[in-house]
């Protein structure tokens, strides 16, 4: 899932000061799964920022609108007819989301309440840890499964680096992040040793070929047999 965090509030304000008929919407997937952006934030951040407005004086119109994903052409249009009346969007879904209806309204200003963190999974309730970084060449069946690229700190294609400490990550002890990351490469190791296939570590990974990540600019995919 894409993991986003909702922008500071006094952000959020200045960039809609302008407007007063607002829309805020929200997307019911990732971002509500990381407690964000779906229709329970939607609801928190209207009734924040009439509050705000109300303090200083002056009013304010929020309509409110929250859909399965904003990223899809067909649950956007629900968006679309909201956002009839209304001067400006502020979307709390993720950059994909907020991208996708901009593309729809191109007549209606539209502003990112979230800032989108990475592609991860939910780990316990309230942490969520960066997975998938979408380099578009996954290494997910040499490593066990475990991604070198995203959740090692260097990102290592051949480890360990030699610095973990009881089998957490230097860099992450270094900072102080709470609760330390334990060392991915140690990790690599343990899955790959429960499995029996320690002979994989054997085999020394080439130099990756980041052209099929984001260095190119936008990614497309495109499959012809779903095309109309």
């Amino acid at each position: 899932m894409i993991v986003g965090v909702r922008k500071p509030l006094a952000e959020i304000q200045k960039m809609v000061e302008r407007y007063d008929r607002l829309l805020v919407a929200g997307c019911d997937t990732c971002v509500a799964e990381c407690v964000s952006g779906g229709r329970k934030e939607v609801a928190e951040l209207a009734a924040a920022l009439t509050m705000a407005r109300r303090l200083a004086g002056k009013e304010v119109e929020i309509r409110e609108v929250s859909v399965d994903r904003q990223c899809i052409h067909e649950f956007l249009l629900d968006v679309v007819d909201a956002a009839e009346p209304v001067q400006a969007v502020l979307s709390i879904a993720c950059g994909a989301g907020v991208q996708a209806l901009a593309a729809h309204l191109p007549e209606i200003p539209i502003f990112p309440g979230l800032n989108t963190l990475f592609i991860g999974e939910t780990v316990e309730r309230g942490l969520w840890l960066e997975n998938c970084r979408g380099c578009g060449d996954c290494l997910l069946g040499l490593t066990g499964g475990i991604c070198p690229i995203s959740r090692c700190a260097k990102s290592l294609l051949n480890g360990p680096c030699g610095g973990a400490r009881d089998g957490m990550c230097e860099i992450n002890l270094a900072r102080e992040i709470i609760p330390p990351l334990p060392c991915a490469w140690q990790q690599i190791y343990t899955r790959l040793a429960d499995l029996g296939e320690l002979d994989r570590l054997l085999t020394i990974a080439p130099p990756k070929d980041w052209s099929q990540g984001d260095a190119g600019g936008p990614r497309r995919v495109r499959r012809e047999d779903q095309m109309p």
